[in-house]
């Protein structure tokens, strides 16, 4: 990494163990600048999707680089953050996976499972998602900004047929 990230980290009640190992480990490392903890606490049962988009808003807004969330799974943490306009969220368990999460797609949150994964394992793909560094003049960076385009275009739709419909017409279609 060239400066140091910012770095958000949140769970549910199924993630809050290692949400706070892991927390623990971007503190201590030194391309970590900053970790902002979105919750949950020990005794929160706040669902995970407000945690998730959170966290996920954090990033889109640039007031934080990365996300790491943890669920049961880390299917619907990343299923939240993903309904949040440019974020790229994704549920990996190994290695490679969080490889290409970044190199190739330019993921800046990592969602993982608590009963799916390891803590060890779950600690490893941390330090490597933060590691690695999207490269905007990658092969990739091309289907990246398809995504990014559709997801563009596709919310503009979705902000026009909101206002046609608090004006009265009817969406086109």
């Amino acid at each position: 990494m060239n400066r140091p990230l910012r770095v958000v980290v949140g769970a549910d009640d199924a993630g809050l163990a290692y949400k706070e190992r892991i927390k623990a480990d971007l503190a201590a490392d030194t391309r970590v600048a900053e970790v902002v903890d979105v919750g949950v606490g020990a005794d929160d049962t706040t669902a995970y999707p407000h945690v998730a988009v959170a966290a996920a808003r954090l990033v889109a807004e640039g007031r934080a680089d990365r996300a790491v969330l943890v669920c049961g799974t880390g299917l619907g943490v990343a299923i939240a953050a993903n309904k949040v306009p440019g974020v790229r969220a994704v549920t990996a368990h190994d290695s490679y996976s969080v490889e290409r999460a970044v190199l190739s797609n330019d993921a800046q949150v990592l969602c993982l499972g608590q009963r799916v994964v390891g803590l060890e394992l779950a600690r490893r793909l941390v330090r490597e998602f933060v590691g690695y560094e999207f490269d905007p003049a990658s092969h990739s960076a091309a289907k990246v900004a398809v995504i990014s385009e559709y997801e563009r275009t596709e919310h503009e739709k979705t902000e026009h047929e909101k206002t046609g419909r608090a004006q009265g017409y009817a969406p086109e279609g």
